[in-house]
């Protein structure tokens, strides 16, 4: 096998002007390398680009090749076209392409006749097919009425979401490369790992199935050996003793090298070489007492999933390198998380992200592709659809990370709470795919993965029989709140697994003054980076609540990122209070592709929000947390966490009112309980904690009860083997928190600055802003509460001189104190 990649030498040509094409790439970074347009994520520029929705592109290159010998064979191979081309070599149509998702092979030994001939891809509008499909198949409905992604197999959110631009990209968006061979090739290889065994199904695709082949194959020192009769064969390799893949904060990740080889008697013909790790996955949707599991087992042991959900790390994916993916995952890893769900309006996560999250132990759940919408059943999206799956299940099989395939995202409940039904009638709207087709294709092809059908949805019931969002069973999404009620509403119902939930908060301060600079919240460039329904008024009524809404830009833009952390956190407490009834939380969401207002922790300059620094506490292995009438000693490690409680009820000013000692032992990966005693709980308790069969009611922060004005000035604070937690009886708008509560002091040091912070009265949520001073300032802690007399050390990391003076105060120190001033 003789592989020439066909990465140079491209142009693009749209409306008779040419320029240089990088392939992989785009034409929004093609033309922006040409100078033609400025970059779409700045300022308002995303508007004046809705030109390129319409546009067909044509991108060529001379292939210069000598032709095929007698008995060899080339196959033209893209890896990924975005999306509906036309390609073409020497003036020959070689075929059609309609799907992004899928890769693309042609068998061009005809064409090769010896001296140079145009390779050519002209991409048409993606839009226009689109909205062409959806007059013959009928329209159906989406989340974005007015761009018809339902109807091609483009990536959902190319075409906008409530968190991304509309940018609609089209181009040769992976590798291409041509395929020289004889005799055979290895087509596909799926290996099916377990603790101590693979099983490799290997197609073969042969020119001359007279000649005698000889699969091998290896791993750590095993070897397998078949001859190969036909263009299916099988190997299995038993590893007795075999290293154990564990996920994130359960142990190692070993990996080890797979190889298959394809042989005649003297000749290497082919080779497929992958990282394996030796693990199992499942996942229990079986019903008990409290309606139905949906609980991930790793080689035998259930997980609490502490999760997030992934997008495209760009919105011009072949930006996103295998340097920043590392760089974001070790910040997920960084977060305490152990799962990334890909959501199913993004994309087929690349193999880079796939072997950076099998070395570090983060889980994936892969969705497919379905997202917000009804997908009509019919040729040729049925085909397309199916095409894609079975190539990505098995491309994604090699990977010991990739725990769970999922159906879709929000098919089912938007089938039965967003009055498609009325607008349906009697068409297809994409059931048979998450209920037939992806769920027998992964058991065909991948049987040693769960499957699930959708994102929510209720395992064991049809739709008329269960709702698909109901907390009780499988997985649930709850953005009642954010779009309706307030956080202190996550505490009214107790979800099996909650695979979607967040709040929104704006980019650092850096990022938005750099890509969407704005005087205030309401500016057209911030607006235009707001993409979210009535985003800004629902940030106010988020916060007024809480932290009330500021009138000054800077104090909005802290307050609109304190409440994000805030919300998040309250809510995974809860999740976590509950374990194992509740097995796991996947906030929405990690990362952002272009600067903008979002529920993510990251932004697109990958400056971590406070929410992100939140994530990382909320998510410790062990965390001591207030939940209603408890004090909740979460252990998730496989020690027991054996110790003193101390509980004390303290003035703000440090004076204390009274303190008790509880003996605890929390047991290895679990959820401990403990009530609040009278003597600290101020005012007493009114009522015993909510018992695990009922769902809680909804708590506010100042719980367990409302505060008294004689306790509002009061903290409860728990310790416990160096971990605290602190408590306040009200609201921050209710509180008489001292507007100037620390005093301060900078040192210099080899990489950045140590900010010293210490509380002359109680301060909340201490917190410093460093990229408002450097680009390249990052902090290593956030939202930090210290009672009155506590300290804190804040490691500034930068190579900036002359920050100590602007570290030591507002805009950058910051507290939830100060917004009361």
């Amino acid at each position: 096998m003789r592989r020439t990649p066909l990465t140079e030498g491209w142009s693009l040509v749209f409306a008779g002007r040419a320029v240089p094409a990088t392939v992989p790439g785009s034409v929004h970074t093609d033309l922006m390398a040409a100078g033609v347009i400025e970059d779409p994520y700045r300022g308002l520029v995303e508007e004046d680009l809705r030109w390129m929705y319409a546009e067909d592109w044509h991108y060529s290159r001379v292939l210069d090749v000598e032709p095929a010998v007698e008995g060899e064979r080339a196959d033209l191979v893209f890896d990924g076209i975005d999306t509906v081309g036309v390609v073409r070599l020497g003036g020959a149509e070689l075929g059609r392409t309609y799907n992004m998702h899928r890769s693309y092979r042609f068998d061009v030994t005809p064409h090769l006749r010896g001296g140079p001939l145009d390779l050519e891809v002209d991409l048409l509008s993606a839009t226009a097919y689109a909205e062409e499909q959806m007059r013959r198949l009928g329209d159906r409905p989406r989340a974005l009425a007015s761009a018809p992604y339902n109807f091609v197999r483009k990536m959902a959110c190319s075409f906008g979401w409530d968190w991304g631009p509309d940018l609609r990209t089209a181009g040769l968006w992976k590798p291409v490369r041509l395929e020289r061979w004889s005799v055979a090739r290895i087509a596909s290889v799926r290996p099916l790992v377990t603790l101590d065994r693979v099983t490799l199904h290997v197609t073969v695709e042969h020119l001359d199935p007279s000649r005698p082949l000889t699969l091998t194959a290896s791993v750590l020192g095993q070897e397998s050996t078949v001859e190969v009769a036909s263009s299916e064969a099988t190997l299995v390799i038993d590893v007795p003793d075999a290293p154990v893949w564990w996920p994130a904060g359960y142990g190692d990740q070993p990996l080890c090298d797979l190889s298959v080889t394809l042989s005649t008697t003297d000749l290497e013909l082919d080779r497929w070489e992958r990282r394996v790790g030796f693990r199992t996955v499942s996942l229990d949707t079986s019903p008990d007492e409290f309606g139905a599991k949906f609980t991930i087992s790793v080689n035998g042991r259930p997980i609490f999933v502490k999760g997030a959900n992934w997008i495209p790390d760009d919105h011009f994916l072949t930006r996103i390198t295998r340097d920043r993916l590392d760089r974001r995952l070790d910040q997920a890893v960084a977060a305490n998380l152990n799962l990334l769900r890909v959501w199913g309006g993004g994309i087929f996560e690349s193999d880079d992200f796939y072997a950076a999250c099998d070395e570090r132990g983060l889980l994936v759940w892969q969705d497919f592709l379905l997202a917000c919408a009804a997908y009509a059943e019919d040729s040729p999206l049925w085909q397309e659809i199916e095409a894609e799956a079975r190539e990505n299940v098995v491309r994604l099989m090699p990977h010991p990370s990739l725990a769970l395939f999922n159906g879709g995202n929000e098919n089912f409940w938007g089938h039965e709470d967003w009055n498609w039904q009325q607008a349906l009638g009697d068409r297809s709207w994409g059931f048979e795919y998450a209920a037939t087709l992806f769920r027998d294709i992964v058991a065909a092809l991948d049987p040693t993965r769960p499957y699930s059908p959708n994102s929510p949805s209720s395992p064991g019931y049809s739709l008329a029989q269960m709702h698909p969002n109901d907390p009780d069973h499988g997985s649930h999404h709850q953005w009642e709140v954010w779009n309706q009620i307030d956080y202190v509403n996550y505490r009214a119902e107790i979800p099996r697994f909650c695979s979607e939930f967040g709040f929104q908060g704006p980019p650092a301060w850096r990022t938005m003054a750099d890509w969407m600079p704005a005087e205030d919240k309401e500016d057209p460039v911030f607006l235009l980076h707001q993409k979210a329904a009535d985003g800004n008024g629902k940030l106010d009524r988020g916060m007024d609540p809480h932290l009330g809404v500021p009138s000054s830009f800077t104090d909005w833009h802290w307050a609109a990122q304190l409440n994000q952390a805030r919300a998040v956190t309250y809510a995974i407490d809860h999740y976590r209070r509950w374990w194992p009834r509740t097995a796991g939380a996947v906030v929405w969401q990690l990362n952002d592709c272009w600067p903008v207002t979002s529920w993510a922790a990251v932004d697109s300059q990958e400056r971590p929000k406070p929410l992100w620094y939140a994530l990382r506490h909320a998510f410790a292995p062990r965390r001591l947390v207030f939940v209603g009438d408890d004090v909740v000693v979460l252990n998730d490690t496989d020690e027991p966490w054996i110790g003193s409680l101390r509980l004390s009820r303290e003035a703000f000013d440090g004076r204390s009112r009274a303190t008790v000692e509880i003996p605890v032992e929390a047991g290895p990966r679990s959820s401990l309980p403990i009530a609040l005693p009278p003597s600290v709980a101020s005012p007493p308790s009114a009522s015993s904690p909510s018992s695990p069969s009922s769902p809680p009611s909804p708590s506010s922060p100042s719980s367990p009860s409302s505060a008294s004005s004689s306790s509002a000035a009061d903290i409860l604070v728990a310790r416990l083997d160096g971990e605290t937690a602190v408590h306040t009886f009200a609201e921050d708008v209710e509180l008489p928190l001292e507007p100037h509560p620390v005093s301060v002091s900078v040192a210099r040091t080899s990489d950045g600055y140590a900010v010293t912070v210490t509380a002359r009265s109680f301060a909340r949520d201490v917190t410093l802003l460093p990229d408002r001073l450097a680009a390249d300032a990052v902090v290593d802690d956030a939202l930090v509460s210290l009672p009155a007399g506590d300290s804190v050390i804040f490691h500034v990391r930068t190579t900036a001189d002359g920050l100590e003076e602007g570290l030591a105060a507002p805009p950058v120190l910051r507290t939830a104190n100060d917004l009361r001033a």
